[in-house]
C-alpha cells in the first residue's frame, strides 16, 4: 500500500497551478457534502446499546471506511479529516429528509456545482484530472486539499518539500 506522500504526490503532479487547487478547495467538498447528501436518504433509527438510538445509513458507512483509511495515511490529517466530513455527514441528514424530488435537486446540484468548479481548475491547470489515471484520485482528492490547505497555514513543512520534490512546486 502506497504511503500518505505517493499518494499525495501522485495526485499533486496534477495540480500544481494555484488556481486549480484553489477550485478544488470548494468544489471537493461541495463533491463529498453532496456524495453524503445522496448516501443519506436510506436511514434507519438504529438502539445502538453503549451509544443509544442513532441514525445509519449508507452515508454513516462510507465515512467511517473513509476516514479509517486517512487515519491509517497519517493520524493527523485523518483525524482533522474526520471531523471534516463528519459535520457534512451530520448536516447532509436534513436535505435526506426532503421529499424524493427536493432531495434530489438540491444533492445533485451540489454535485454538480462542484464537479463544475473541478473541470474549470483543469482547464486552467490544461491536465486532466487525477482520478482518469487512477480511481484512487476521488478518495485522495479530499486528503489533498486539507494538506494544502495545512501548507498554507503553515503547517506540515517536510511534506509540502517531499511533495515539490516529487511533483514540482505549485505555480
Amino acid at each position: 500500500m502506497k504511503n500518505l506522500e505517493q499518494h499525495l504526490s501522485e495526485y499533486a503532479k496534477y495540480h500544481r497551478d494555484q488556481k486549480n487547487i484553489y477550485t478544488h478547495y470548494v468544489g471537493i467538498p461541495l463533491i463529498v457534502f453532496s456524495v453524503f447528501c445522496l448516501l443519506s436518504k436510506p436511514a434507519y433509527l438504529v438502539n445502538v446499546p453503549v451509544l443509544g438510538a442513532m441514525i445509519v445509513s449508507p452515508a454513516l458507512f462510507v465515512w467511517a471506511i473513509g476516514n479509517a483509511f486517512y487515519v491509517k495515511l497519517d493520524v493527523k490529517l485523518g483525524a482533522v479529516m474526520t471531523v471534516l466530513t463528519g459535520a457534512m455527514v451530520y448536516f447532509a441528514y436534513p436535505i435526506a429528509q426532503l421529499d424524493l424530488g427536493p432531495w434530489l435537486y438540491v444533492s445533485l446540484g451540489i454535485f454538480i456545482a462542484g464537479w463544475a468548479l473541478q473541470f474549470i481548475g483543469h482547464h486552467f491547470e490544461g491536465k486532466k484530472p487525477a482520478f482518469v489515471d487512477d480511481i484512487m484520485g476521488l478518495a485522495i482528492g479530499p486528503l489533498f486539499v486539507l494538506a494544502e490547505l495545512s501548507f498554507e497555514l503553515g503547517l506540515r513543512h517536510s511534506l509540502k518539500e517531499e511533495i515539490e520534490r516529487r511533483s514540482g512546486p505549485v505555480k
